[in-house]
């Protein structure tokens, strides 16, 4: 291990970690937090010091996955009315069927999952940065292979391979940010992780409705996001190690024990800036000693995923992304032009302009969360936020069913799911992913959450046309409803509150 780049090459006093004290409050929701405090030489001393600009390319970097993320989603919706285009396709195989424009829009869903399938094996040998820089290199391979394809094949395995990478970069980027970030700002930089996915899928509206009546426009919309796939391998490549990725390998014998304790410091110090003063290697042993405390020396086997403590997180972790994607998200947003068609709003007879618009209140509304979280707390945000999507669910099944003469409840049924659902399940459903799980389980557990969410989408998506078939838009959407009230008993009588805790305080209080 003492040749390994990712741990040698690290330099000392940059940037900042997260609180890795011991809290002296027993409660998990507490009014007020804290302060943690580490003994040194018996003195108690806060562990709290960093440098806000040094916070903030450990954030921006993984980041970068989201907002490439978010960019597909948006151009993909308008590259493939440019690629269907007898005039403006600019190529000879542009009568595609419903099948093939299927794989076009949902090849990087399927790469997603495979990506998270992938990510469960690799995870914890590669490493968070090293992770991140696999996928940015596939984001920029899968963007080049689809916006150059001679042929629909070659453009499907661009598709796939842009797929992985987001697969990878959804697993790693939560971790990376939630095990190098501040505690007390941790909740507001995972949730801005959300805020640069809308944006991303806002970006690529605006880009997309720019091209889209340009000939071969689907091509330049996709090559738009190579330069930030190599902004993003660049930044991971210079970024630091996790250091809570080298004390697991340091703590499970996996390298020299004092080495990656020493690399773990200098990447600390590079996370923390000068703030950090004298306290570094002090962190570094009191993360330890958490480690041993909880039993990370231990390495986690595929079945004790489903045991104990581990079951525990996974079923709060996988729950909430369950319960993110069957609560109907992408239906609401299927029938979002019509709605506001219905109630006379010109421009929704032009999808990409209400994309834009429903992007925007995303953004809004997601920003609002970031700025309350850390406040506020993960519980109260979600209570309220759910409750919000369980009122617009059932309004929105009374419109079709009882009151189609009333468009306005269905406008303000629309926007309210929207702006509910971005306050609760859209970024805190990331948030809380990245921090329930036990350091020596998140790499795996982790990924089986991501796979499970990717899966849940690519149900919903499918089997939505043929259920609005069978029972009829109205019905579905109370379904929907029904399917948020258990959500939000799910939320209310397992899902814990981790707000002002460390990552090793979640596993020990909440687990």
């Amino acid at each position: 291990m003492a040749s390994d780049p990712e741990q040698q090459r690290q330099q000392p006093r940059l940037s900042s970690l997260g609180k890795v004290g011991k809290s002296t409050s027993r409660e998990i929701a507490a009014e007020e937090e804290e302060p943690l405090l580490l003994l040194n030489n018996g003195v108690a001393q806060t562990s709290e010091n960093f440098s806000l600009l040094s916070a903030i390319p450990p954030f921006l970097f993984p980041a970068l996955g989201g907002l490439l993320y978010g960019y597909d989603i948006g151009s993909t919706s308008c590259a493939t009315i440019s690629i269907e285009s007898a005039s403006l396709s600019g190529i000879s195989w542009y009568n595609l069927n419903s099948v093939e424009i299927g794989l076009v829009t949902s090849g990087s869903l399927y790469g997603a999952l495979i990506g998270s399938i992938l990510a469960f094996s690799i995870a914890d040998f590669l490493g968070r940065r090293r992770e991140l820089a696999l996928s940015s290199c596939l984001y920029l391979v899968g963007a080049l292979l689809t916006a150059l394809a001679p042929d629909f094949a070659v453009m499907v395995i661009g598709r796939f391979v842009f797929g992985i990478g987001i697969g990878l970069a959804m697993h790693a980027a939560p971790m990376y940010i939630a095990e190098t970030a501040p505690s007390q700002i941790r909740g507001q930089l995972i949730s801005l992780k959300e805020f640069f996915i809308v944006l991303g899928m806002v970006g690529g509206y605006g880009i997309g409705s720019l091209l889209v009546d340009t000939v071969a426009g689907w091509r330049y919309m996709y090559v738009a996001s190579t330069p930030l796939a190599v902004v993003m391998g660049v930044g991971m490549w210079w970024l630091p190690a996790s250091p809570r990725w080298l004390l697991l390998r340091a703590i499970q014998g996996k390298g020299d024990m004092e080495n990656l304790k020493d690399t773990a410091v200098r990447c600390l110090c590079r996370l923390r800036g000068e703030a950090i003063g004298d306290t570094a290697e002090a962190q570094v042993e009191e993360i330890l000693s958490e480690l041993a405390f909880v039993g990370e020396e231990k390495e986690v086997t595929l079945a004790e995923i489903f045991h104990g403590k581990c079951l525990k997180a996974l079923t709060i972790g996988a729950g909430l992304v369950l319960f993110q994607q069957i609560t109907g998200q992408p239906s609401v947003l299927y029938y979002a032009a019509s709605i506001l068609q219905s109630a006379g709003f010109s421009a929704a007879s032009d999808a990409t302009r209400v994309s834009i618009l429903l992007g925007l209140l995303k953004l809004i509304m997601t920003g609002a969360a970031v700025l309350v979280v850390d406040r506020l707390g993960r519980r109260p945000l979600l209570l309220v936020g759910v409750s919000g999507i369980v009122i617009s669910l059932f309004l929105l099944g009374s419109y079709y069913i009882f009151l189609d003469n009333a468009p306005f409840v269905a406008v303000v049924a629309l926007l309210l799911y929207v702006g509910c659902y971005q306050v609760s399940f859209g970024p805190i459903g990331w948030l809380m992913i990245s921090e329930v799980f036990p350091l020596r389980l998140r790499g795996r557990g982790l990924s089986v959450a991501v796979l499970v969410n990717f899966g849940a989408n690519a149900l919903v998506t499918f089997a939505f046309s043929p259920l609005k078939e069978l029972l009829g838009a109205g019905i579905l959407f109370y379904a929907f409803g029904v399917i948020a009230i258990l959500s939000l008993l799910f939320i209310f009588f397992i899902v814990p509150e981790t707000k002002g805790l460390t990552l090793e305080e979640i596993e020990a209080k909440c687990l």
